[in-house]
């Protein structure tokens, strides 16, 4: 595993397509590094009021943002001669916010998606999603890893993520654009992996926030997420993506700080749900999207649809089970019950019967600086 470069010398302007959370936090990363920083967001009286007092009306609550990132609700403004743009608009909202946008980004303008997800309404991951409306020869990145945005803003710790792409340089000129001495990012080829880490891990988190909501312990916690990276990992091996992914900060990294971290919205949302509030209450008092919620429903038709054998939702309990208790056909009390009561299989399964066959040739091991 190894480190980004040093940072660009050319002349850089970012745009970051999005203004919630984590679009404030890769908008400050980049403001703060001095490169010009523009955020595009639906609401003028919100980029006035960032412009202006350099904070965001909801987000990031007593949080001073740098006086180098401005905010816009013109996208001719900003997407025209930006060098890059980063994606942070959430999944469910993306083909949408894209179609209205498409027209003011440049052709090669590289995209660096920092969403995470599957589309209900096509199934397709973000890279799908982005292709279909921008076209399929768009340079685009990725972006996960253990990375809530409140404490990228705060400078809190260290943090590291894993930047995707079919192209590794662009992949490692964005690793160094992004990075500094509290935000490391690493790279790899491997898209499909760090995509379904960063969609699954929301679906296991709300698994997570249930069973603390329903006062099952750490013990009942930890071997439902311990099973849900092991159904992450089946399912990546069934779409080729590599264990090492699965296993690495994009996927079980992910998840653990999603499962067991204080600002997770995924686990509060699981967590309401095991305390006993309705799906419509929670939702009717929030302004944060649970990613989880869309994607619990989305990857059990993507597993029904592409994955093949005999009873699926034995092979897969833990989703097939969070699906059950959002559609309301059964209580958390019951799903999570159902769980522990399920019959014991073996631990380890058999790799290669499961999904697509995959090439092995000696490129799947020269990439050195796959997470």
């Amino acid at each position: 595993m190894q480190a980004s470069p040093s940072s660009p010398t050319y002349p850089i302007r970012i745009a970051v397509m999005g203004g919630g959370n984590f679009g404030l936090a890769m908008g400050t990363l980049c403001a703060r590094q001095g490169y010009p920083t523009t955020i595009l967001v639906r609401d003028e009286e919100i980029a006035q009021t960032i412009n202006s007092e350099h904070r965001h009306p909801r987000y990031m609550q007593g949080i001073e943002l740098p006086t180098g990132l401005r905010a816009t609700s013109d996208p001719n403004e900003c997407l025209p001669d930006a060098t890059y743009i980063i994606h942070a608009v959430p999944c469910q909202y993306s083909r949408g916010f894209l179609e209205s946008v498409k027209d003011f980004i440049p052709a090669q303008t590289p995209i660096l998606s920092v969403s995470k997800g599957i589309e209900t309404s096509s199934m397709g991951f973000m890279a799908d999603l982005i292709k279909d409306v921008l076209g399929e020869d768009r340079p685009l990145a990725f972006l996960s890893g253990p990375s809530f945005a409140r404490e990228i803003v705060e400078g809190l710790g260290a943090t590291a993520v894993v930047i995707a792409s079919e192209d590794l340089d662009l992949a490692r000129d964005l690793a160094a654009l992004i990075s500094d001495g509290r935000f490391k990012c690493f790279t790899s080829t491997d898209v499909i992996g760090v995509e379904i880490g960063g969609a699954v891990k929301n679906v296991i988190a709300l698994g997570a926030g249930m069973c603390e909501g329903l006062g099952l312990g750490t013990n009942a916690m930890s071997g439902l997420v311990t099973r849900g990276c092991n159904e992450m990992r089946r399912l990546g091996l069934t779409f080729g993506a590599r264990p090492s992914t699965i296993a690495g900060l994009s996927g079980v990294g992910d998840t653990f700080g999603t499962c067991f971290g204080p600002l997770s919205r995924n686990r509060k949302f699981g967590y309401r749900l095991g305390k006993g509030e309705t799906m419509e209450e929670i939702l009717a008092s929030t302004s944060e999207v649970a990613e989880g919620v869309d994607t619990a429903l989305a990857v059990v038709r993507l597993i029904e649809k592409e994955c093949k054998g005999y009873r699926l939702d034995l092979k897969y309990p833990i989703l097939f089970g969070i699906a059950r208790i959002l559609e309301g056909k059964s209580t958390p009390l019951e799903g999570l019950e159902l769980l522990m009561n399920m019959p014991m299989q073996m631990e380890n399964f058999d790799e290669g019967r499961l999904g697509k066959e995959r090439r092995r040739d000696k490129s799947d091991f020269e990439d050195k600086t796959d997470e």
